[in-house]
């Protein structure tokens, strides 16, 4: 499988997430910069990985958002192609209409970094097809702009459509309903707060991460999967 990792100037796990895929899960995996000018349909998916993409000028992922390789992003979402953000990459899929919501700053205005229980709500996406609903993960978070907001009839369409992929165990940030994750309407692209790729190894004291990198090569080879 191929995997391409957007890198925005700003991004700082961009290297964690290569290392994950390419070094310990054996996957062909590159860099993609914000500057190239890249075929993305080579790729099988796309990850936005954390950071602060353009100093979270302006907002969070809004200056990234602007970017011809965020339109790239769009294209290739919109065209069925696997697309995974996390954290700064969640807050660019907003900002690109990709995922409904906003994240705002953390209830408590500081900046949280700590591990957290995560409850898998919905396990019959290409993201988390290898876990099982109710199954708690133990990830990392970092990010002093994660809590997660939809307004009441947005949230009604997320909870009749299973849209909300992953909630907190505890609300750290103060997310509504403790909204850790959650998917599009088409199941294609996923955004969350919480960092996979800081948690895939034993010596990370969590290996809960592989669990989303696994489901998506798992995925990749047998589209006969329901979903």
């Amino acid at each position: 499988m191929r995997f391409g990792i957007c890198v925005f100037p700003g991004s700082n796990c961009d290297y964690d997430t290569l290392y994950v895929l390419r070094d310990l899960l054996k996957q062909e995996a590159h860099l993609i910069y914000w500057y190239e000018e890249k075929d993305l349909s080579q790729f099988h998916c796309l990850i936005l990985p954390g950071g602060f993409s353009y100093g979270d000028y302006l907002r969070p992922g809004a200056l990234a958002s602007k970017t011809k390789l965020a339109q790239r992003i769009y294209n290739f979402a919109e065209e069925g192609g696997l697309v995974l953000g996390i954290c700064n990459g969640f807050q660019i899929l907003t900002e690109l209409k990709l995922l409904p919501g906003a994240l705002l700053k953390n209830q408590n205005l500081k900046f949280i970094c700590k591990k957290v229980k995560v409850v898998v709500e919905n396990e019959k996406n290409p993201f988390l097809n290898l876990s099982r609903k109710g199954e708690v993960l133990t990830l990392p978070i970092a990010h002093g702009d994660g809590r997660f907001f939809v307004d009441e009839r947005t949230l009604k369409d997320l909870k009749e459509k299973k849209l909300i992929a992953l909630r907190y165990l505890e609300n750290p940030n103060g997310s509504v309903e403790g909204i850790a994750g959650v998917l599009n309407e088409k199941g294609n692209v996923l955004g969350l707060m919480p960092h996979p790729e800081r948690a895939s190894e034993r010596e990370l004291s969590s290996e809960d991460g592989l669990i989303i990198w696994q489901s998506i090569i798992n995925y990749l080879k047998d589209k006969s999967l329901p979903f």
